[in-house]
């Protein structure tokens, strides 16, 4: 049980859904193939164990996602109030450029 804890730490959010998966589909597996009721027990005790698991691994990784996405906000909150005048002409000057790729790509024949 250590052992997946400590892979929790480095496992990417796309591995903690293919995880997730591989566990849906042997549940899946489980329930339409014929077993008995103690190999069924065990199994289903297995998977309830490991869906514990990935699901508190996912809680994780939503924290982490989460605390760092806050801190971005501070950090751009902070710089627009430290450089108005710097963000506004930012601002701006994307603006602009969308407006004229938009207006270009729009203005192109359709073949």
């Amino acid at each position: 049980m250590k052992n997946r804890q400590n892979a929790a730490e480095t496992e990417t959010p796309e591995q903690l859904i293919e995880h997730i998966s591989r566990l849906m589909a042997e549940a899946e597996a489980m329930l339409a193939g014929p077993v008995t009721a103690e190999e069924e027990t065990s199994r289903l005790s297995d998977i309830k164990d490991r869906l514990e698991t990935a699901r508190a691994r996912l809680g994780e990784v939503y924290g982490r996602a989460r605390s760092q996405v806050m801190a971005g906000a501070r950090y751009t909150d902070e710089t627009i109030r430290e450089y108005p005048y710097y963000s506004i002409a930012i601002a701006l000057g994307l603006g602009v450029l969308i407006g004229v790729m938009l207006k270009r790509e729009s203005s192109r024949p359709n073949y």
